[in-house]
């Protein structure tokens, strides 16, 4: 293999990608990799994939929707995490009888 031509391959390849950090799709290959997996990786390692054909790049709709899941999964993330946050507030018992004359009573 000639490893000039390799990086020079490597080096257009990234030229031509214009996202800086580009979604690609996994190809199936003899090693274990698997056909269809999404991943949002850097210019260079996007390049070094597709010369190497284990990856291509993910279409619009497949880089809208890979944007949209992982909005979607970091937002359900943020709200569990929130939701496990539990605010405590200690009062002494001269507090909560001056809280309880404040409040008006129900009924």
């Amino acid at each position: 293999m000639d490893l000039r031509l390799y990086y020079q391959k490597i080096r257009e390849t990234s030229s031509k990608i214009t996202e800086a950090f580009p979604v690609v799709v996994s190809k199936e290959s003899t090693d274990g990799g698997k056909d269809g997996i999404l991943s949002e990786v850097t210019r260079a390692v996007a390049a070094r994939m597709l010369v190497e054909g284990s990856a291509r790049l993910a279409t619009a709709g497949e880089t809208d929707a890979f944007h949209q899941k992982h909005t979607e999964a970091r937002r359900a993330a943020e709200q569990a995490a929130a939701a496990a946050r539990v605010q405590l507030t200690v009062l002494t018992t001269d507090e909560l009888h001056t809280l309880r004359e404040l409040t008006p009573s129900k009924g």
